[in-house]
This record gives structure tokens, C-alpha cells and sequence, in this order.
């Protein structure tokens, strides 16, 4: 934020510094996220750059700002280090932005809690104030989000809706107040071609049509209904599903939708929208029942479950660092297949009894890592639709694959481009061979190098290389990390915090 307000007026790190009397550095490391400010030193940033209050400290998310060229991140990583302590899951980025859209539907007041503060959120947010919402950090880990009486939609942040791909999401709750609007075309990772074709086969059981135009998606619901037979989804996705969910919630139903994803972040928003009266019957199943509603109106908050990737990248950080670490708050129900493979290749790992995550309803472990001797699955590793491997956690077995003894195939049968940029762990001395755009094979055990490499544009292979890099002798350079940064809240600082060196540079 105050990188943005700064740069929008024009004003050098230097310049800012010199109004400030202080050191030029000391901004740097406040704009980078490296340290911590104080609400003294918010205050005199804020009367210097002129911002009001409403964009003080963390009491709110700013009006959005986008500098022509924003300034990369980058990371430099001193590897070899043991890790040790206990770290919490935070919440879950995908339940987060799914929960963002689905306050559409509500024209009352939303609260939710522990959300993850991360550049996904951020474009989520910045696109809803810019059509009128009104939000603010309250107690600095809760969002609170008011919905104006009417959608400001021409006024549309089309740069920061282009910037995520869960602006998909706004096709369902948009298509109950409008007979017509359009949305910008989706962003996000580079994971090849991902077509939205699937959700515009649901929706239009709907009553929605959508049209591509140049740059935009232009929707027509000019009869929203009920479908007069079950939905089924030609493909079993999480956002399909959750455009599915929020496209019955306000129908006259009931509506079934069949071959739904049971995924974490799915069943988060089914919580969601039972808070707000929708009543959904098939929870956690491949089949649901929705009973809709005509007009949502509620107060309500919510807390969005812990994040099994974010849990599934710790796990791979205690692994490639030969650490004991325990991960606490891990969402088991998610993590089951990934730990049982991990355990057949010889992790030492236990896990504490079950307790409910604060929304009362995910079931939650910690776990503890230590040090192991890893040995080559004799199967290949590949996800499957929940409650199969992740999707999402694959790329973290092509690292611990690295650490273990023997050839391992990673099959990623789901996206065409991830298996090529995770091939960039070779360039820190990953001994990897890509059979074609879906599969790898891993030869370990691997000694990494530090080396300085340019993050790739996809989420998880870039944790992967960061991870990677915390197992290699020397110092490694990871730049440009605006894409891990969509992910993950505060992780060098985190990492640093059990017994990592990372530092957070910019420029």
C-alpha cells in the first residue's frame, strides 16, 4: 500500500525518506514486507504522502492503486540450515477468494475471520471497492466487507480483475442482480491452457449466456431459473462447483448438482452459504443439494479453514531441510493420501488426535516431521479429484522426490505447462528428465546448489524452487516472487522465524 500511494505521487524511496528524516533503507525494508512498521511510523508515511485516514495502517484496504511498472520482489535464501519449532497453517487461500466472491450474494454485512492477507485477496478486494464495497481490516487478521445497495459494475478495476483467475467466480453471484454485465477475461498462473468452457455449461442451466468480446466476457441473464433436472458437471473442478453452488443458492430449488468436487475450498463455501440460509444438503460428497433462497440479508462471519497446500509446503520444508518440525492446525481430512505415501516412503511423521478448526467443522491434527531416510515410491505419484493426492500438492513430491533414494514418476496429468516449470529445479541441481508437458521423472538424492534463478510464473513451482533452495549449500537468489506472494502470507518471515535465512530484497 504504501509502495503504491508513493509511487503514484511520483516520489522516490529517497525522497519519501528525506520527509521523513529517516533512512532510505529502513522504507525499503518496510515496503518489502522485511520488518515490521509502527503505527507511529504509519502515521507520518501517511501525513507525508497526504493519505487519509481510511487508508492508514491495516484499518483498510486501499483504494487500488497500479503503478505502471510495480517493483520486484526478490529472495535471497543462505541454504542449509535446520529448521526446528512449530508453525501454524494459516487460512485457506482458495476458500478465501471463493468466500470474497460469494459476498456478492449478500447484501448484508460480512465478516471474515483469519483471512489470509495475500496478493490473491488483495486483487479480489481491490475489484470489489472498486465497484462500491466497502472493506476494512478489523483486529488486523479479520476482513469485514459491506456490499453497496447497488453495483458500481462499469467502474470495474479491469487491471486487477485481469490479474487473478478467480474473477471467474463473479459470473454466478453477478447473474441474480443483473440481465446483463460483463466480466474482464481471468489471469493468474501460467499452467497452459485452462478453459472456462466447463462453467459456462453450468451456468447456462441456469438461464446465463456469455459471449466473448474483446477483453471481456459479456453476460446475458435475462431468465435465471432453476434447472428443471440434476446439473452434471462434465468435469469434477473446485471453482466449476463453487460457480455452481452460488448460481442455486438463490434459485427456487431444490437444485442437484452431480460429480461436484468434495474439495476443502468447496465445502468452505458450503458452510458459507448455509450461514446465509442456504440450506445444501451432501456436504464433503460428489453430490449436492441446494436449497435456495431468494434474498440474502445477513450479518454473518466466518472462518475459513487452514490451507492443506500451505500445510503440504511446510511438510516438504522440514523434509528438504532434514528438520524436525511440527505443522500444526493441518487440515488431516485433506492431507491423508499425502502423508500416507510420504510414510511408505519412509517419513517419520506422527500425528496428534483430531480437533475442529474454529469454523466447527474441518477437522484439524498436528504433525510432527523429523529427519528420515526417503526411498523412491514404486508407483508413479499423481493427483486425483479429492479425496485422491491434491491437485495442487503434486509439485511438492517432485522436491521431496529429489531427496529420496531412486526414480520417481511425477505424472501431472491436469496442466500442461506445470511439469515444464517445475524442470527449473534442475538448475539448482535437480536431476529431473521431462518425458513430455505431463511427466517427470526424479532421480535422487539430490545435493542442491545455490544459484540465482528467475521464479517461474506459476504458484507451486515456485515454492518449490524456494523450498529447494533452502536444502542447497551456499546462497541462492529467487527473483521476481509476485507469484508465491499471491499464495502465501508473510512466508519468508515465518520460515525465517524457525531457523531459515531469507531475505527479502526489491529493485
Amino acid at each position: 500500500m504504501i509502495r503504491d500511494a508513493r509511487e503514484q505521487r511520483g516520489l522516490s524511496l529517497e525522497a519519501l525518506a528525506a520527509k521523513l528524516d529517516t533512512q532510505s533503507s529502513t522504507l525499503e525494508e518496510v515496503e518489502s514486507g522485511a520488518v515490521s512498521a509502527s503505527i507511529d511510523l504509519v502515521n507520518r508515511i501517511a501525513q507525508a504522502l497526504e493519505v487519509g485516514p481510511e487508508a492508514k495502517a491495516a484499518e483498510a484496504v486501499p483504494q487500488p492503486m497500479h503503478p505502471t511498472k510495480p517493483t520486484p520482489m526478490h529472495l535471497t535464501i543462505e541454504g542449509g540450515r535446520q529448521l526446528s519449532g512449530a508453525i501454524d497453517v494459516r487460512s485457506s487461500k482458495n476458500a478465501a477468494v471463493a468466500l470474497l466472491c460469494a459476498s456478492l450474494l449478500n447484501r448484508g454485512r460480512t465478516v471474515l475471520r483469519k483471512i489470509a492477507k495475500i496478493e490473491e485477496v488483495n486483487r479480489i478486494c481491490e475489484v470489489l471497492i472498486s465497484i462500491g464495497y466497502r472493506i476494512s481490516w478489523i483486529n488486523e487478521t479479520d476482513l469485514e466487507l459491506i456490499r453497496p445497495e447497488e453495483l458500481d459494475l462499469d467502474s470495474m478495476d479491469v487491471a486487477a480483475a485481469r490479474r487473478t483467475r478467480s474473477i471467474i467466480m463473479f459470473f454466478a453471484p453477478l447473474m441474480h442482480f443483473y440481465n446483463e454485465f460483463k466480466v474482464p477475461y481471468a489471469g493468474g498462473c501460467d499452467l497452459g491452457a485452462r478453459t472456462i468452457e466447463p462453467h459456462l455449461q453450468v451456468l447456462r442451466h441456469f438461464g446465463l449466456d456469455v459471449v466473448a468480446t474483446e477483453g471481456f466476457y459479456r453476460c446475458i441473464a435475462a431468465d435465471v431459473h432453476a434447472p428443471e433436472r440434476a446439473v452434471v458437471l462434465t468435469e469434477r473442478g473446485d471453482t466449476v462447483t463453487e460457480n455452481a453452488l452460488m448460481a442455486a443458492a438463490m434459485v427456487e430449488g431444490p437444485v442437484t448438482i452431480r460429480n461436484a468436487s468434495p474439495n476443502y475450498m468447496v465445502q468452505d463455501l458450503c458452510f458459507f452459504l448455509q450461514a446465509l440460509g442456504v440450506r445444501i444438503d451432501g456436504v464433503g460428497t460428489t453430490t449436492l443439494v441446494v436449497h435456495g433462497v431468494k434474498d440474502v440479508n445477513a450479518d454473518v462471519e466466518y472462518y475459513p479453514s487452514e490451507d492443506p497446500i500451505e500445510a503440504m509446503s511446510l511438510i516438504t520444508a522440514a523434509i528438504v531441510t532434514k528438520s524436525e518440525l511440527t505443522i500444526q492446525r493441518a487440515p488431516i481430512e485433506f492431507l491423508e493420501i499425502e502423508l500416507a505415501i510420504l510414510e511408505e516412503m519412509g517419513l517419520d511423521v506422527t500425528v496428534t488426535d483430531e480437533y475442529f478448526a474454529d469454523n466447527g467443522r474441518t477437522r484439524l491434527v498436528d504433525i510432527t516431521v523429523r529427519p528420515s531416510t526417503l526411498k523412491a515410491p514404486i508407483d508413479k505419484i499423481h493427483p486425483m479429484p479429492f479425496p485422491g493426492l491434491n491437485i495442487d500438492n503434486l509439485p511438492f513430491f517432485a522436491v521431496i522426490a529429489a531427496e529420496a533414494e531412486g526414480q520417481t514418476l511425477i505424472h501431472d496429468w491436469v496442466y500442461e505447462n506445470r511439469a515444464i516449470h517445475l524442470l527449473d529445479l534442475a538448475k539448482i541441481g535437480g536431476n529431473i528428465q521431462l518425458l513430455d508437458p505431463h511427466r517427470l521423472i526424479v532421480n535422487g538424492p539430490t545435493k542442491w546448489r545455490g544459484r540465482e534463478v528467475t521464479c517461474p510464473p506459476a504458484l507451486r513451482p515456485g515454492v518449490c524452487l524456494l523450498l529447494a533452495m533452502l536444502g542447497a549449500k551456499g546462497e541462492s537468489v529467487l527473483r521476481d516472487v509476485y507469484v508465491i506472494n499471491r499464495g502465501y502470507e508473510d512466508l519468508p518471515n515465518r520460515l525465517n522465524a524457525l531457523g531459515a535465512n531469507v531475505r527479502v530484497t526489491t529493485g
